[in-house]
């Protein structure tokens, strides 16, 4: 966990909502300068900070809606910091809760140094970033309704389809494999579905490809020298990871792609693991969807999973490969270099 710790001279906490904010202003000894519910304008917030504005920083919870505040705080040359949800959750509770006492604490822990850091993305790539998320989320609606239909075929003892239907060419004829009306009509719209999906997510991975603006076409290419890993992935990859400098270390760069877990003690004792939803799971997915692909198509990686499955079982395998993949690709990112087979199969 990353904490802000710049000193000030004045502290400004925002508890943020999609109409309205409460910002509240502390100075350096901890005293309220400002401190009211305002419409979620530029206008009001920069009235209302303008006597305090020559040593501010703004701090905001990283929650739905933020991004137009730290883009008119990039513009006006005023610090920004944004907070993990999570953590800030944990640090400011209290017995009663309400707009202006959150942000007196916002501000508070601003000041004190304990505000948890959340990364701030850059305007310019955020829209593309955005926009491969949502190409994951079709993605992801479009196989629930594929599970679906096998999950109904297999609720009436069906045979298996003899050809994957995730192709378009081997829908024929699926929906009329289900005797009752009702479960036919459910069967169809999830093919209409699937079908309307197909085409959304064509077109997005068309204008990805197309139009995605990539800083590092070096560090892309080198990407896609790993087996599993094409020209989406490796958007996705590059877009959530932003910049690897950002990482001082190996251990931080797992941890936050969401591919270690945290050992949790007491007293010399271990009692548990923790923190395995706290990072990046757009990240984790990404290394997972890569896993599956190189294990698809690289003999090597695979006879090292199934190794690996016969000592720990196939999610504790799975698991290794993804944290194997995450050093890879961090280090192939640091060095400027291109996959190495060997050294990801290592000891």
């Amino acid at each position: 966990m990353r904490f802000y710790n710049q000193q000030h001279q004045f502290y400004c906490g925002v508890d943020l909502h999609t109409r309205m904010m409460y910002p509240c202003v502390l100075d350096a000894n901890g005293q309220i300068v400002a401190h009211r519910n305002i419409v979620a304008r530029p206008e009001p917030f920069l009235k209302l900070i303008a006597p305090f504005r020559n040593d501010l920083v703004v701090g905001v919870e990283c929650t739905l809606g933020w991004y137009w505040l730290a883009d008119l705080c990039r513009r006006e040359q005023i610090e920004f910091v944004s907070g993990h949800a999570r953590y800030m959750k944990a640090i400011h509770g209290g017995k009663a809760k309400d707009d202006k006492i959150d942000s007196h604490k916002i501000a508070a822990i601003l000041r004190g140094g304990t505000f948890p850091l959340a990364y701030v993305y850059p305007p310019g790539m955020r829209e593309t970033r955005d926009r491969l998320r949502r190409r994951t989320y079709l993605v992801r609606i479009r196989g629930e309704a594929l599970a679906h239909i096998q999950n109904t075929a297999y609720q009436y003892n069906l045979p298996p389809f003899p050809k994957k239907i995730s192709y378009k060419a081997n829908r024929s004829g699926v929906a009329e494999a289900f005797r009752d009306e009702s479960v036919r009509r459910n069967v169809e719209a999830d093919l209409g579905m699937i079908e309307h999906l197909d085409g959304q997510i064509h077109d997005l991975e068309q204008y990805l490809v197309e139009h995605a603006r990539v800083d590092d076409v070096q560090a892309y290419g080198r990407l896609q020298t790993a087996p599993g890993i094409g020209k989406i992935l490796g958007l996705i990859l590059l877009y959530e990871i932003h910049t690897i400098t950002r990482f001082a270390s190996c251990g931080q760069f797992l941890s936050y792609a969401r591919l270690v877990k945290c050992d949790r003690k007491s007293a010399g004792q271990k009692y548990g693991f923790g923190g395995v939803k706290i990072g990046n799971s757009h990240l984790k997915w990404a290394f997972a969807e890569a896993v599956c692909l190189m294990l698809r198509d690289c003999d090597e990686v695979k006879r090292r999973c199934d190794r690996l499955e016969k000592r720990h079982g196939k999610p504790t395998a799975l698991a290794i490969l993804r944290r194997r993949l995450g050093r890879a690709v961090y280090h192939m990112l640091r060095r400027h270099a291109v996959f190495d087979m060997k050294k990801f199969l290592g000891n």
